[in-house]
């Protein structure tokens, strides 16, 4: 089954390889005693990364699924609707 993000999944793969190694370079500065700040700073940059992709991800949902879904029905649509809503509310919160 193909998902919204199917025709952009390589491009997600690269960017979150990209993220893992910010992940990797926050535990070396960690392991240096970096400064503080400057740990802060990349963990700043990670969670805009990750906040990218799941930008990307949730706007791919909505354009392959939930109008999908809407096609098939009113109450298929309203409930792809109220999962990604869902989803938004559970990624503000973070």
């Amino acid at each position: 089954m193909a998902h919204g993000y199917t025709p952009r999944k390589e491009d997600y793969l690269v960017r979150l390889r990209r993220i893992e190694g910010q992940v990797r370079g926050l535990q070396r500065l960690i392991e240096d005693d970096t400064y503080c700040i400057d740990v802060l700073t990349q963990i700043s940059a990670v969670r805009s990364a990750l906040n990218s992709v799941a930008i990307g991800l949730a706007e791919d949902h909505i354009g392959h699924c939930v109008i999908d879904a809407a096609k098939q029905s009113d109450e298929a649509g309203g409930e792809k609707v109220a999962e990604v809503t869902a989803t938004i509310a559970r990624l503000v919160k973070s």
